[in-house]
């Protein structure tokens, strides 16, 4: 009998991977259960199980008035507690089996926020997507799913692990597909480099379902950071962007130069010159004209993401707007302006040179300052007028007293 219940401890705890000492701690607490439930059970009991031979025994002790145990330990086993074992502990020991194996799930993926898993789409509504992860399911919740991914039933996916909590059924484990962090654990998965540590993802914006932007850094010179990303022939890249389901992903080398840093985290716009304001956290962006569109992008989002990624709100500008702006602030600035002459330059073409010495302007541009000049007269004029008549009006009384005299 020994033998026949141990082999079949050693079996189920192999067969539900769970410790033989644990199932011998809950088959104990079902047996004193099913002693206290005798009518001539003492209140302070407990039972010994021998893992040699098997052999059951309950032992107790006396208690005083204050419930406190006293005196020698003595055996109370039943004669026929053989019998009350094998009818009141099936129960006992199938829930203490159920806990343990929730505990241990739980254990298995607690530590694990911020990894990634494999899962199969189990089904899908209009509130949450099941992911069978083998032991355990995973919830991917509407808010953690890509607006343009429709996964069928049975697809294998990759998912990001964003939570893990304890309930009364076991781990519930809440996954998501549009965290930053599942980018950069693909890469990890992708790119040796990134898994050993010599490059490093240094910062991510991502808009879920339509483009990425990642700066990466190599700790070793003579290691390329965005080549190790993109693989042989884009490979590597090639593979994320294939898991994402085509989401397109800009890499650019990071720079601990803020300047530079804005200039690559725009690519792929060509940019001329980035003037930041560190008080402020804002980068004023100089791009040629032709390059404008592309460096804001479509609807902004080469833009916003550059922002996400640097730190820094990119305000970006064509060089025209920026030689416009310059040319009406100077001409603001300096109430002389309007003193100089005209000089001709080398190809035919006429300058007009200020008399405080700032840049010569084009024919064009000097037209555009005199336009804006003037009519910024004309509505500081007609302000005035619109002020004085206010004022007449408001002050019925001063018209009166000049009628009286």
């Amino acid at each position: 009998m020994s033998s026949e219940m141990n082999e079949a401890l050693q079996a189920l705890a192999t067969e539900r991977n769970i410790s033989v000492d644990t199932l011998y701690s809950a088959l104990a607490e079902a047996l004193t259960t099913a002693y206290k439930k005798q009518p001539d059970a003492l209140g302070f009991a407990w039972v010994n199980i021998d893992t040699e031979t098997f052999e059951i025994a309950v032992f107790a002790q006396e208690v005083d008035d204050d419930g406190e145990p006293f005196g020698e330990e003595f055996d109370v086993t039943p004669d026929d507690f053989g019998r009350i074992a094998a009818t009141t502990t099936r129960q006992v020991m199938t829930q203490r089996i159920r806990e343990a194996e929730r505990e241990q799930k739980y254990e298995e993926y607690a530590g694990r926020e911020g990894d990634i898993v494999t899962g199969i789409i189990q089904q899908s509504d209009s509130r949450y997507t099941l992911l069978d992860l083998g032991r355990v399911e995973a919830l991917l919740p509407q808010s953690e799913q890509v607006n343009n991914e429709r996964p069928d039933p049975g697809d294998r996916v990759k998912a990001y692990i964003v939570e893990v909590r304890r309930t009364a059924k076991g781990p519930q484990i809440v996954v998501s597909r549009t965290h930053p962090g599942l980018i950069k654990r693909l890469f990890e998965l992708e790119v040796p480099e990134i898994a050993e540590g010599v490059v490093e993802i240094k910062a991510c914006a991502r808009e879920p379902g339509h483009r990425t932007k990642i700066a990466v850094w190599s700790n070793d010179q003579n290691v390329d950071p965005v080549g190790s990303c993109v693989g042989a022939r884009g490979a590597r890249v090639r593979m994320v962007v294939t898991e994402l389901q085509g989401e397109k992903i800009d890499i650019v080398p990071f720079s601990d130069d803020p300047s530079d840093f804005v200039m690559k985290a725009l690519q792929p716009a060509k940019v001329k010159e980035v003037r930041i304001d560190f008080e402020k956290r804002v980068a004023d962006v100089i791009v040629p004209d032709f390059q404008l569109s592309l460096a804001i992008g479509k609807e902004g989002q080469n833009a916003r993401l550059a922002t996400r990624l640097t730190g820094f709100r990119v305000d970006i500008r064509s060089e025209s707007d920026v030689a416009e702006q310059e040319a009406y602030e100077r001409t603001y600035a300096n109430d002389s302006y309007a003193d100089g002459e005209w000089i001709a330059t080398g190809d035919g073409e006429q300058l007009w040179k200020p008399a405080d010495g700032s840049t010569p302007l084009t024919i064009e541009q000097w037209e555009a300052t005199q336009a804006v000049v003037a009519e910024e007269e004309a509505v500081e004029a007609e302000l005035e007028e619109i002020a004085d008549t206010t004022s007449a009006e408001a002050d019925p009384a001063s018209s009166d007293e000049g009628s009286d005299g």
